[in-house]
């Protein structure tokens, strides 16, 4: 029989919104101990609520928000956080997320994901913006760090169709597809194609799921509007059934490293 998995220790949500509350009041000048005497609550509370180990009340937050000035939106982030129950911020910290993560699983459908998008790609996609372009390419750097802890392991799933969707040049999409290549042979690395034949769940839109070291998820989703951070188990529930969906339909590692290869001879040599 498998071991019980464990609820997690801490909320990925809370620490998020710990976080922000934190960068508010130091950007202030105020410190958790100010907090503490204007709120009469511990030092330790204030800490703990910051650290993401407390859920904060809301007459908690609505004494810091009129402390520390910030007309409002340390409510608003708290209302976003308790909406319908359950946290699903649009502000949750997904970079911190991303980078903390001992595995990430990413679907993209149409488009080859940004986490291993080569600068041409990138900038064809962001029509140029300099600085765009550089904070995605930024977020590559954890995938090959060596210093402070070990990479993630990243499980890329690769549409069909992003293999022979044109972006940019023929040679932006042979330059990336060889990165792709090259990406899917590093130890943490595993890169499988989606065939692309049928109707399945993983059409509905991209999105990654990030696995933390004490085993708890977080999800982000993307939508036509804005991108959706989301730790709800209903939600983790709906995208771990469409990984299923994909990955009955996914090519082996070697496969999948044989039909890229064939796709930029026959499509961009």
């Amino acid at each position: 029989m498998p071991p019980r998995r464990q609820r997690p220790k801490e909320s990925p949500a809370l620490i998020a919104f710990g976080g922000q509350m934190r960068r508010m009041r130091e950007a202030k000048g105020i410190t958790q101990q100010s907090i503490a005497d204007h709120t009469n609550i511990s030092k330790a509370q204030v800490s703990r609520i910051e650290n993401g180990t407390r859920r904060a009340t809301r007459s908690f937050v609505e004494q810091v928000d009129r402390l520390i000035g910030a007309d409002g939106a340390l409510i608003k982030l708290w209302e976003d956080l308790n909406r319908n129950g359950h946290p699903v911020p649009v502000w949750f910290d997904w970079p911190k997320i991303e980078t903390d993560a001992a595995m990430l699983v990413s679907w993209e459908p149409m488009l080859i994901a940004g986490l291993v998008q080569t600068p041409a790609y990138a900038s064809a996609l962001l029509r140029g913006n300099e600085e765009a372009v550089a904070a995605r390419l930024s977020r590559q750097e954890i995938l090959t760090r060596s210093e402070g802890r070990n990479p993630p392991e990243l499980v890329l799933l690769v549409d069909e169709q992003a293999l022979r969707r044109p972006v940019g040049t023929s040679e932006t999409m042979r330059e990336q597809l060889d990165h792709l290549l090259d990406l899917s042979m590093l130890p943490n690395v595993t890169v499988q194609v989606v065939l692309e034949s049928g109707e399945h769940d993983g059409n509905m839109g991209a999105f990654t799921i990030a696995t933390m070291d004490d085993r708890s998820e977080v999800a982000y989703i993307e939508t036509a509007i804005h991108a959706i951070t989301t730790d709800d188990p209903t939600d983790l529930s709906v995208l771990a059934r469409t990984l299923n969906a994909l990955r009955s339909r996914t090519l082996t590692e070697e496969m999948s490293r044989e039909l890229i290869r064939k796709v930029v001879q026959e499509r961009w040599t």
